[in-house]
């Protein structure tokens, strides 16, 4: 194990986002990696047209690249997958897999790449190194005597578009649409949301709108530790005289200034760039009721103009031409009094007008979200309300303005546009039975959260992941571990260890996968592979590294073998070609997805080609045939919540600034101020007070819940934050412990980790 500090002290951060900080953290993993020069020269390839795409999030990559194109989480990413460290067959004979569940997520992952194929032995709980065709053999072996269905093929997000459209082609071909993926737990919301607004299920707008905008809104997202190149233009916007205007229940501090490390100026002098212009804390799950504030004031705002012969603040050309449903929405707005609307969001009615009449003023609008809206029981009504919100002034499919999604992994998007999907409906299935010579299943398969479930009644028996870290990923951690390890077969293709691994199948393979930034050297030569980011760009993306391991296979031809030993021979599926040549995958996605077509030059276009979106055309593939303004159920995210009572707090989870989703850099929050632990529970003063509780005290959480299972975890250290009374914060993925499998957004099922209820209580004997 490393040597990091892990002397845990709260000091309250007064700099900004980026700057020095960011400098010296990134000096500092390059350092513990043992890459200090060569990460340096790598990093500027990353992110540009004839480099690699960057194996973090899927912010979209400009086609006119700064000389650094990448942030501090970015580099971080790089570093991590770069790194000189090695998890070889010594170390696994020399630690159980019971003995590595007492690790730490981070000390695991820090041991390094893995460099063998290896499967677990029973008799000494030990992995052993394995032959690659003996495990692909067992592997095979195993898959044919099983039902389709008992088997899961899950996708974690970062695999090229090339894997993923040959892991979901082979699942098919098994005959199973149970195809979930990290979507599932972040994004599904605005899949199903936006689809039924506008027709599409992803965001509308690209990197130039930003260029051109007047004024953006942002809710639930925080692009200091999830996306950070994205305040580059947020900064460029701000000198413009562009408003940003922030609902989010903590304030972000990557949210309220930036100092960019690209500006010798901004780091000599040590200047910050202000970002959001105006900053609502509202209280967890309040978005709706604030949106609902917004568009009341609009549109009482337009019923007055239209009275007094003023000009109207509603497009109300666009509402008629292009809309469904505006009246119904607007006489429910109407009816919602102030002091309701007050109550549910946490905010006045000051507050709520003064972002509204901004957004009146202008004339090209953004809305900027992340899983602070879809991660809650209403996240698909979360969703559909900024679209309700941008479609009142006709802010959906025009330069400068439209819906913005924020996702996570590198290619989560793009793994969803090649296949990668439990909805029958959503894929081609047609064009797969024609071009393949097979009958598709054409029932619906399992998301995340149902494949837990199933996991839970026993009805699952083999797992095989495409990246990730699923069982430290999702809710109900206990019950999971527990049915994860009675599965018959678990397959995990990775870079590095982790817990989904040392929790394992009665049989269980360990298979070492090179990275995307390494060389991919096939029959034909080096290969390249794609990605998609979150505005619908597609990437070409080569790899510039020497191997981690000679033994490493990479990922499609993973893929491929385990096609060849589970499914029969079929002379319309040549493996081996495909594998040996990338290219010809391309073709073969550009025949099932038109979108496409010619990629193979396309991919290398600066900034990328974009996909076809109807939507950004005004052209609304919904059963209205229009865009469809739809009325929340409720005000309330979250209506399982007990009522409000000072004993019981709202939890949400959130990431720090050394991490990227379920994997640790580090145990520091730089921007929060803590350091040396993640194990912390952020509150406000009053909460504090209120429950008789000291700054620094040691306390546990106990979620509250009817369904008689105990959820409970202790060691927290109570963390005195700016956060809106009756709301506390905690690390994910830390504290999915703490949540319900049943407590997930309705109908999308991405589980609802922003807003679980829990009692904060003391622990006898302990001190902070």
């Amino acid at each position: 194990m490393d040597d990091i500090d892990r002397t845990v002290r709260t000091d309250p951060y007064k700099g900004p986002a980026g700057g020095w900080g960011s400098a010296r953290s990134l000096g500092n993993i390059l350092r513990r990696e043992g890459v200090l020069l060569a990460g340096a020269v790598d990093l500027m390839k990353q992110n540009k047209t004839d480099g690699f795409a960057c194996v973090s999030c899927a912010w979209p990559k400009p086609a006119k690249a700064h000389p650094f194109e990448y942030c501090e989480n970015g580099a971080k990413a790089t570093a991590w997958e770069i790194t000189t460290h090695r998890t070889t067959p010594d170390f696994f004979a020399q630690h159980t897999c019971t003995a590595l569940r007492d690790w730490e997520d981070y000390y695991l992952e820090q041991q390094g790449r893995l460099t063998h194929p290896m499967r677990w032995d029973a008799a000494t709980d030990k992995y052993l190194p394995v032959s690659w065709d003996a495990a692909f053999a067992e592997i095979g072996a195993e898959l044919r005597a099983m039902r389709p269905d008992e088997t899961v093929w899950y996708a974690s997000g970062r695999a090229s578009l090339e894997t993923s459209f040959i892991w979901a082609l082979a699942a098919r071909l098994f005959g199973t649409n149970n195809l979930p993926d990290s979507s599932n737990m972040c994004h599904e919301s605005t899949s199903v949301g936006l689809k039924e607004s506008i027709g599409s299920p992803v965001g509308t707008t690209t990197i130039e709108d930003l260029e051109t905008t007047d004024c953006i809104f942002f809710f639930g997202q925080n692009p200091g530790t999830n996306s950070p190149r994205a305040l580059h233009p947020l900064a460029d916007a701000h000198k413009r005289g562009v408003p940003i205007i922030t609902f989010n229940p903590i304030r972000e501090r990557a949210l309220e200034r930036f100092t960019d490390p690209q500006s010798p100026i901004e780091m000599l002098t040590g200047k910050a760039t202000p970002i959001s212009s105006q900053y609502h804390q509202l209280r967890l799950g309040g978005d709706i009721a604030a949106i609902m504030g917004m568009c009341k004031y609009l549109i009482a705002e337009d019923d007055a103009a239209r009275a007094q012969g003023r000009p109207p603040v509603l497009d109300h050309a666009f509402i008629a031409e292009h809309t469904d449903g505006f009246e119904a929405f607007a006489e429910q707005a109407r009816g919602y009094d102030w002091k309701t609307l007050e109550y549910h969001s946490g905010l006045t009615r000051s507050a709520i007008e003064s972002a509204a009449a901004v957004y009146a003023r202008a004339e090209k609008v953004m809305a900027i979200y992340g899983m602070g809206l879809t991660q809650h029981r209403a996240g698909v009504e979360n969703v559909q309300m900024v679209v309700n919100f941008l479609l009142l002034r006709g802010n959906i499919g025009k330069t400068g303005a439209g819906v913005c999604p924020v996702r996570g992994h590198s290619n989560v998007q793009g793994q969803r546009t090649v296949g990668i999907s439990e909805k029958p409906e959503s894929v081609p299935l047609d064009k797969y039975a024609e071009r393949y010579g097979f009958e598709p299943p054409r029932h619906t398969g399992l998301n995340t959260v149902e494949a837990c479930g199933a996991m839970l009644e026993g009805k699952i028996k083999a797992f095989l992941s495409l990246g990730g870290n699923f069982i430290r990923a999702v809710p109900e951690r206990e019950k999971m571990e527990a049915a994860w390890s009675k599965l018959r077969l678990s397959v995990q293709i990775a870079t590095k260890l982790n817990r989904s691994h040392i929790v394992h199948g009665e049989i269980a393979y360990i298979l070492p996968c090179l990275g995307r930034i390494e060389r991919d050297v096939q029959a034909t030569g080096p290969q390249a592979v794609s990605v998609e980011d979150s505005t619908a760009c597609v990437h070409g993306s080569k790899g510039i590294r020497p191997p981690a391991s000679s033994h490493l296979l990479s990922e499609p031809k993973i893929v491929a073998e385990i096609a060849k030993a589970a499914l029969p021979a079929n002379p319309k599926l040549p493996w081996d070609e495909w594998v040996g040549e990338y290219a010809l995958i391309r073709t073969e996605i550009g025949a099932i997805y038109p979108d496409f077509a010619n990629m193979e030059t396309r991919m290398w276009e600066p900034g990328g080609f974009r996909r076809n979106l109807p939507a950004t055309r005004r052209e609304w593939l919904t059963e209205t045939r229009r865009a469809n303004i739809i009325k929340p159920k409720s005000l309330d995210e979250d209506a399982d919540m007990p009522a409000d009572s000072p004993q019981v707090l709202r939890m949400m989870t959130m990431r720090s600034n050394d991490q990227f989703n379920t994997t640790i850099y580090g145990y520091d929050d730089r921007f929060r101020g803590i350091r040396g632990t993640r194990m912390v529970v952020l509150m406000s003063p009053d909460d504090i007070s209120t429950l008789g509780l000291k700054d620094g005290e040691m306390v546990g959480l106990r979620t509250v819940s009817h369904d008689g299972v105990n959820r409970e975890m202790t060691g927290f250290r109570v963390t005195e934050y700016n956060i809106p009374a009756g709301n506390i914060g905690t690390y994910y993925p830390e504290t999915n412990a703490l949540i319900p499998l049943w407590h997930h957004a309705e109908r999308s099922k991405v589980p609802a980790a922003k807003s679980i209820p829990v009692r904060v209580f003391k622990v006898e004997g302990a001190s902070g």
